[in-house]
């Protein structure tokens, strides 16, 4: 398929799908206790969902801070560096989180639709099609 997703914007798709995950991702770490951002960072990278820049990430933080999901102290008691930013879920954070879970099984719903539409289709074709198309 040839087309304007094609080429030199190759991989752009999957950091775009991956952004749409960060805060879902992030009160579900928040939801397993209080973190720190560089924290976090290692979590979505267990994930597969390494930032190509972590300034997003606590972009999203500082976002979810101002909409009331998390809230945010600074940890003092650290004894190796600077003082460190520890963010936690609020009950407000809870509920979102719990409407990107019912909107996440309403998308997996759609995706498994999708892709058994395609499957089906791809063996129909492959048993409608003449040996000679078929490359055999």
């Amino acid at each position: 398929m040839n087309g304007p997703r094609r080429g030199k914007k190759r991989g752009w798709g999957r950091g775009r799908r991956a952004a749409r995950f960060l805060e879902p991702f992030l009160l579900l770490f928040l939801q397993q206790g209080k973190a720190h951002g560089y924290t976090l960072l290692e979590r979505l990278q267990q994930f597969g969902l390494e930032s190509r820049n972590p300034s997003a990430v606590y972009r999203v933080l500082r976002d979810m801070e101002a909409w009331g999901y998390v809230i945010s102290s600074w940890n003092e008691t650290q004894t190796q560096g600077p003082p460190r930013r520890v963010y936690r879920l609020t009950p407000v954070g809870q509920d979102i989180l719990a409407q990107h879970v019912r909107d996440l099984k309403e998308t997996q719903e759609i995706i498994d639709r999708f892709i058994t539409a395609y499957q089906r289709h791809t063996v129909e074709s492959t048993e409608t099609m003449p040996d000679s198309e078929q490359g055999e």
